[in-house]
């Protein structure tokens, strides 16, 4: 199967659990576990060629312009960790299927579950470190929804909060270090990448690159400083718990140092850094997670552990370090997915995680004691269990690593290590299993059904197959360890097998497991002296941070963010002519190579109207109506300025939308006083205009010296001009930049014009349905209405020029690719005349004649400018990707067909539906406003009939 439906499968899949919610239960784990089967059986089909020692790649350009492209590579490194996501991530939704509770939303759920499983499948397979962030960061969101899953939980929400914030800052940094690293080798595809080792660590830049990489992936991976969020964590449900710290998650960061240890270990930095954050991780972790009464809790800290474990062993640089870690990345993933597993099962059955109120479940809970028993003596690190052989492995790369010149310094603390989790693993077993049956249980226990005890049972399974038979994994993790070492270091020789003789790692083992079981014999004095011991708290830590941040943030940005306008415009106005004015005395400025042209009568009493409307407005502001008319003054010659300078595209589309919004403010005057209040004080307007002044001064300067001299390099336009008509087979510049050159940025513009229109009719129906409907009722105009609403003449006119101007958008819109016109301009047209329809005859009796809801023109307009653009894949072409062609009809002359009339079409139906819901909104809240209305139309030519509303309501209903 190919590499881009793995990945595809978990998120495309997403959609279904949602859709298959209201089948039931069953229906909606079913078709999870589907997806997943058919990901992990598509993985598979790959198997063949990753054991040849080939490596498989995909790939399609994105944005090639910025070096993003989606290629996928599958190596042993990605099959091994895409083996584990999807393997483990198929007993996780067995499990869950019966874990939840009936009031829990499942399809959510199982929608969650697969986009974190589709984006960590994205990190291990992704060949883009681009890309790579992409599904990095998607990780964290979707993690964040699953942890916060439950709500009604206050430190679901918090541990959401805290791993989306930890992790996604590390998450920026790593980008900052990622690109670092581009700009290094000169591609941001990891197979290059890898490949150039010696440049990268040669570079000034390869330990800035190193460290933000590094905080990327501690972060992710919980180590220190950054462990505390990951118990926190465990306010989810159990099921994420299992699935977050054995394939997931937290795995990524191992990932991350694991695919990138070709190219940064072997450095002091590298070493010094990785290995000694590793090993503080995995003797903290061990030792709060003893002391943890939350089985959940221990098993967190466990985990924090371990992966400090794995750390230590990729930060030594060595090859067989390399191998161990890998050894134990696999078992790990066994036996912690089993405990976590175990843990909610407990929890289902005896209604508490607290180890205090268990104990004696051994015989109450049989087939759930031997699992756990089993996975836990595995973390602990006991013969015949597959944590045995990989610590191991650890305690003798450990033994034979030398930091800060200290030989002792890393086997002791990874004595210290092993023997606080043989010592926490001998609790969870004692604890909670041994003694005797209590009679205070919360609920009483029992071992539940098959769907909740087989899962971690098969995975168990594992744990003790691999723990005797080592074997068998052995060539997978060679496979895998070649694929992290690539070129720098052959695979040890060194073969698993369960006695190694009388090594130093053997002692350093069997220190550990009877100073662990010495440990659990004083662990309530050892309890009482934790306890008693002062210690920092990294929840308190963090939450002082937070709120410090968020104070500091606050006190820099309210005095500046204060919902002021003036002051907004005030500031930007003073930066840009501050940093104007430094470049003007800092710089040179040519001499100019233009003289100043001889301005005619009319420029000049077009200028000076332009002046005078503009000074009229600001003496004039408070009166609001006034202030409306001289803006439309303002608009109109800007508009004329346009056609003086031979810019008819422009001065079109001002003209119209000088029209529209003029029409949509005497709307919205409607609700507002006809004077405005005086609010600044005299200093403030004084500081205002002062600041006016200036800037309008700048520009001033800045427009005159530019305009006469030449620009400093070749401009845009000439390659617009060159090329419009060969490239995109129109004369008219303008509107062929608009559909084909930058139709992206089109295509953004109108769906945001549609949001923004949709938003409008939101906010109108909330006002409509809520209280201010009561007060618009009420509202008394404060001057006398006319008599008659539709006066019989502008009802006359405009439903005669209703369709010449629909003809004249239509002709607009058929000459817009060779003359001045287009979608954008002919959808304006055609609003105007709709928008006279509801002015003459009212909202009523043009809502009732409404055939299609604005919301749908919008979204066809949308639809068609989008398939348009997808068209120019199937031919090989970029988005939007015009094409054109001429074809002669007989009798007519030759024209012209282009796929860009369809994109404007796009634009023409976005438009048109934008403007006119936003003035419908407008129009209801006027209506409500102003009463009933007019039912004695004279121009309706069947009072009678039954669609005919009388009052808005009714309106309202027969427009839906």
């Amino acid at each position: 199967m190919s590499l881009f439906f793995i990945v595809a499968l978990p998120l495309f899949g997403a959609l279904l659990p949602g859709l298959m919610n209201a089948a039931g239960r069953s229906a909606t784990a079913g078709v999870t576990f589907t997806v997943t089967l058919a990901a992990f059986v598509g993985l598979l089909t790959n198997l063949p060629a990753i054991l040849a020692g080939n490596v498989v790649m995909v790939r399609v350009d994105w944005v090639p312009l910025l070096g993003l492209n989606f290629s996928l590579m599958l190596d042993g490194l990605g099959f091994f960790f895409a083996f584990l996501i999807l393997g483990i991530g198929l007993l996780i939704i067995a499990f869950a299927r019966h874990y939840l509770s009936r009031d829990d939303n499942m399809g959510q759920f199982f929608t969650y579950l697969l986009l974190f499983q589709g984006a960590m499948v994205g990190i291990v397979l992704s060949d883009n470190i681009l890309l790579l962030l992409v599904f990095w960061e998607l990780t964290s969101l979707s993690s964040f929804l699953l942890i916060g899953y439950w709500k009604h939980l206050p430190e679901g929400r918090q541990g959401a909060r805290m791993a989306l914030t930890v992790t996604g800052m590390g998450g920026l940094a790593m980008i900052g270090g990622m690109l670092i690293l581009g700009q290094i080798a000169g591609s941001y595809d990891l197979s290059v990448i890898l490949q150039h080792r010696d440049l990268i660590q040669a570079d000034p830049l390869y330990v800035p690159a190193l460290i933000l990489i590094l905080l990327g992936a501690f972060t992710k991976s919980a180590q220190f400083p950054f462990h505390f969020w990951l118990p926190h964590a465990m306010a989810a449900p159990t099921p994420v718990s299992a699935y977050l710290h054995s394939a997931t998650m937290v795995k990524a960061g191992i990932f991350l140092l694991a695919r990138m240890w070709p190219v940064l270990s072997g450095t002091t930095e590298w070493f010094m850094i990785v290995t000694s954050v590793g090993l503080i991780t995995m003797v903290l972790g061990a030792v709060i997670a003893l002391f943890k009464h939350d089985l959940k809790a221990l098993l967190a800290f466990s985990t924090v552990s371990h992966l400090g474990l794995i750390t230590m062993l990729l930060g030594t640089g060595t090859a067989f370090g390399a191998m161990a870690a890998v050894f134990h990345i696999l078992n790990h993933a066994t036996f912690k997915a089993a405990l976590f597993m175990s843990a909610g099962i407990i929890d289902h059955e005896a209604h508490t995680r607290d180890i205090r109120r268990l104990g004696g479940l051994r015989k109450l809970m049989p087939v759930t004691f031997g699992v756990a028993s089993l996975a836990a003596l595995s973390m602990a690190g006991i013969p015949l269990l597959n944590g045995f052989l990989s610590k191991e492995m650890m305690l003798e790369e450990a033994y034979h690593t030398v930091l800060f010149s200290s030989p002792w310094l890393v086997p002791t603390l990874a004595v210290v290590g092993a023997l606080f989790s043989a010592a926490y693993s001998f609790r969870l077993i004692g604890h909670v299993f041994l003694g005797p049956v209590r009679d205070d249980y919360p609920a009483k226990p029992h071992d539940p059904g098959a769907g909740l005890w087989l899962p971690p049972s098969i995975l168990v399974v594992l744990v003790v197959l691999i723990g005797v038979a080592p074997f068998i994994v052995e060539p997978l993790v060679k496979l895998v360890t070649a694929s992290v070492l690539g070129d720098t270091a052959e695979v040890p020789k060194a073969y698993f097998k369960i006695w190694h003789g009388l090594v130093p790692a053997l002692y350093m083992s069997i220190t550990a497991v009877i100073g662990g079981l010495l440990l659990l014999f004083v662990f309530n004095p050892a309890l009482r002296l934790w306890d008693s011991a002062p210690r920092p708290e990294a929840k308190v830590i963090f939450e002082g941070l937070i709120n410090f941040v968020v104070r500091l943030a606050r006190t820099i940005t309210l005095p500046l963010h204060n919902g002021s306008f003036s002051r907004y415009a005030a500031i930007a106005i003073v930066a840009m002519v501050a940093a104007g004015y430094y470049a003007w005395t800092t710089g040179t400025v040519g001499a100019a190579t233009y003289r100043m042209q001889a301005a005619g009568a009319v420029p000049i009493a077009g200028w000076l109207m332009l002046v005078a409307a503009t000074a009229g407005m600001v003496m004039m502001h408070r009166n609001r109506l006034l202030s409306l008319i001289l803006i439309g003054i303002v608009g109109l010659m800007v508009s004329t300025g346009f056609v003086f300078l031979s810019a008819p595209d422009l001065a079109m589309t001002q003209f119209t939308v000088e029209v529209v919004t003029i029409i949509l403010l005497l709307l919205a005057l409607n609700f507002l006083p006809n004077k405005t209040p005086v609010e600044s004080s005299v200093l403030r307007r004084v500081r205002d205009t002062g600041v006016a002044v200036v800037g309008g001064l700048a520009t001033f300067g800045l427009s005159y010296h530019y305009m006469l001299r030449d620009p400093i390099s070749t401009p845009i336009s000439e390659f617009h001009l060159a090329n419009s008509y060969k490239g995109g087979g129109g004369t008219n510049v303008v509107n062929v930049i608009l559909v084909d050159f930058r139709g992206f940025d089109t295509y953004g513009e109108i769906i945001v014009l549609g949001i923004a229109a949709l938003l409008i009719y939101a906010l109108t129906e909330t006002l409509l349905n809520g209280p201010v409907r009561a007060r618009l009722l009420n509202r008394k105009p404060d001057q006398a209405r006319s008599g008659m609403r539709h006066p019989m003449m502008m009802v006359v006119l405009t439903r005669v020029l209703f369709p010449i101007i629909v003809m004249v958008g239509f002709y607009i819109f058929l000459r817009g690719h060779n003359e001045p016109g287009g979608g954008f301009i002919a959808g304006l047209i055609v609003s105007i005349g709709v928008v006279m329809q509801y002015m003459a005859s009212g909202f009523g009796w043009a809502s009732a004649r409404l055939r299609y809801p604005y919301h749908g023109v919008i979204g066809a307009g949308v639809l068609i400018a989008g398939l348009t653009g997808i068209g120019s894949w199937f031919v090989g072409k970029p988005f939007l990707t015009s094409a054109f062609t001429y074809v002669r009809i007989p009798p007519f002359e030759k024209f012209e067909l282009a796929t860009a009339a369809l994109f404007d079409l796009g634009v023409f139906l976005a438009v048109v539906g934008a403007v006119m819901l936003s003035l419908e909104s407008f129009s209801r809240l006027a209506g409500l406003a102003n009463g009933p209305s007019d039912d004695n139309n004279p121009m309706d030519v069947d009072p009678s009939r039954d669609d005919h509303p009388t009052d808005l309501t009714a309106s309202k209903e027969k427009a839906v």
